[in-house]
């Protein structure tokens, strides 16, 4: 997920970072006086990152776009280092038991943040799959008043600066060497260009104009033209300048090996980012080998589910099959969001057999943008919104939409961000952050409860689920074997066509996705397994008493934590009896 990150003076960060814990009272306990220094500490730095990153609650629209250039980047590291310092001061033991779990959570999201600032991570900020000059206006949902259009134009205003420090980061990576690998980023450029040759109505930028909910028809004229303005004589020209660059230097220039392990500092910097990915501090060697195992079992799961069917080939066979008859594949775009929104549909009718308490917030199924679809994964959500690839149906297989709901969706991502926003009983901090092994352990999870939903009605459905489980198992084994054991591209694309069921295209866009993005694809198979595993453990104690409702709101109700802090509540949670979160729900 790209972070937008707005500038902060040094004076600011000191005075920040230097705030006195609050005075308490004369006669308060030990553990409220730490509970009151840490409560200081977390608040005043998540208004200075909200400062720098934007707005994280989707309320209203930001003047700015964040400041990228290497002064900032330090102090950033030293803010957060510093605040480390001051929260790690703070006897863990004298905390009360909620500001426990807080802290929990808290240092190890601080010491990812150092981590990645350690590593210059700011210095790739483009790759297969994700880019810093993409989604602009995708997300209008913050917009609700004229002012927000206002702050909107003069965010698109700053982009010149905004792409010139981008610019100047991918320069230094270039220099050491520390830059996606070329053969990735063929036809990304693609993204850049549409925006440049477009009509500016016609860009994502000019998308928030096209409705203006809110604002007086008599302003809308005027602020419309402004937009339209901006976008032609500011927007684009930057496009312009960075499509020169990204053609005839970064491209060009970037490194030809693919492991994370080639990289300065290789090694190292791929176990930071197991370890920002799934919480875990894991060797490769070991992830891999789990990954070899789980793809064994799914394998075998899948070759039952293949004779269901009622298919007399083999394995092979049964694939190409897949892969090729039209009875799998929509015919429309529309056809593919409909059956979408039907599957989504469903679910919203099982929903309370499983759920005690439910998001208030709903989301829209939305096509990906043409500029990135070529190369964006098939589907991805969030709040208020699942995207879905429409692009290449004869590459976007039915049998597979229904895990891919579940896990974009509802109860997956546009179901369990919102839970964890809407909870105004959890710090800002946690309410408004990501963690990738919980929230993609989740969203698998969901996929694979999709089975004891009912939601898979047809042979091909279950064997798309599993086909989307093994997927991400074998990412186990792709993602170690490209980034620590010297797998070559076509070697991961080969093992991906062999066990999954994904189409050859999307296996593609897939396996560069992995070489770009070091460690995230560990995430989703881990923190399913952790789950599942949580899940088990609370059934065999609770017997009877073991309600599914209460245990999925217990999970939820975190937000998004590391695993060791899930392992802890759902301990908890067995020792309580089975009690969630929300009795009455249950």
């Amino acid at each position: 997920m790209q972070s937008f990150v707005a500038g902060i003076g040094m004076a600011i960060l000191v005075a920040a970072a230097a705030v006195p814990a609050q005075a308490a009272p004369a006669k308060a306990s030990p553990k409220v006086s730490a509970d009151a220094r840490f409560e200081a500490i977390y608040t005043k730095e998540w208004a200075w990152r909200t400062a720098q990153f934007g707005r994280q609650d989707g309320k209203g629209v930001d003047d700015y776009l964040p400041k990228m250039d290497q002064a900032t980047q330090d102090m950033r590291q030293h803010y957060w280092e510093d605040t480390l310092k001051q929260v790690e001061a703070i006897p863990h033991a004298q905390l009360s038991q909620k500001q426990q779990v807080n802290y929990d959570v808290y240092v190890p999201q601080l010491k990812v943040l150092i981590e990645d600032q350690k590593f210059h991570t700011y210095e790739m900020p483009a790759n297969s799959d994700s880019q810093f000059w993409s989604g602009f206006g995708d997300d209008d949902s913050g917009f609700k008043t004229v002012q927000d259009y206002k702050n909107w134009i003069a965010q698109m205003r700053d982009i010149p600066r905004y792409f010139d420090e981008e610019v100047a980061l991918m320069k230094a990576g270039l220099a050491r060497g520390f830059t996606p690998p070329q053969v990735t980023l063929v036809g990304r450029d693609k993204s850049i260009s549409n925006v440049v040759a477009a009509k500016p109505e016609d860009t994502s930028f000019y998308k928030p104009f096209k409705t203006m909910a809110g604002v007086p028809a008599d302003q809308q004229a005027a602020l419309r033209a402004q937009a339209a303005s901006v976008i032609r004589d500011t927007v684009q020209p930057a496009y312009v300048g960075l499509l020169k660059f990204w053609n005839e230097q970064y491209v060009p220039g970037a490194r030809k090996t693919l492991a994370a392990d080639d990289l300065p500092n290789g090694k190292a910097f791929y176990r930071s980012q197991i370890i920002e990915y799934t919480t875990l501090d894991m060797d490769p060697a070991e992830i891999h080998r789990i990954g070899e195992q789980e793809v064994a079992t799914l394998h075998q799961q899948m070759l039952d589910a293949m004779k269901e069917t009622g298919f007399k080939g083999d394995f092979d066979a049964f694939q190409k099959f897949l892969r090729s008859d039209p009875q799998f594949y929509a015919k429309t775009p529309q056809e593919l969001l409909d059956k979408a929104a039907w599957i989504a549909k469903t679910f919203d009718g099982k929903a309370a057999t499983y759920f005690g308490m439910m998001p208030r917030a709903r989301f829209a199924i939305v096509p990906v943008p043409a500029d990135i679809a070529p190369f964006y994964t098939s589907g991805r959500g969030g709040p208020g919104v699942y995207l879905l690839n429409t692009y290449d149906l004869p590459h976007r297989p039915l049998f597979n939409l229904t895990a891919l709901t579940l896990h974009e969706s509802a109860p997956g991502h546009a179901w369990q961000i919102p839970l964890a926003a809407e909870d105004k009983t959890q710090p800002d901090f946690r309410r408004y952050t990501y963690i990738s092994a919980y929230g993609e352990g989740w969203a698998l999870y969901c996929e694979w409860l999709g089975n004891e939903m009912g939601m898979y009605e047809t042979p091909y459905d279950r064997y798309g689920m599993l086909g989307y489980q093994i997927w991400r198992a074998a990412r186990l084994v792709v993602d170690t074997g490209i980034h620590s054991q010297g797998w070559t591209r076509q070697q991961a694309i080969d093992y991906m066509v062999k066990y999954t069921s994904l189409p050859e295209h999307e296996v593609e866009t897939e396996v560069d996705r992995y070489i770009t993005w070091p460690g995230q694809a560990l995430s989703y198979y881990m923190g399913e397994m952790e789950i599942k595993k949580l899940r088990a453990k609370a059934e065999a104690a609770l017997g009877p008493k073991f309600n599914i409702r209460a245990f999925h709101d217990t999970v939820l109700q975190l937000g998004s934590v590391p695993l060791p802090v899930l392992d802890a509540r759902i301990d908890k949670f067995i020792a309580d009896g089975g009690k969630g979160p929300y009795p009455d729900l249950e």
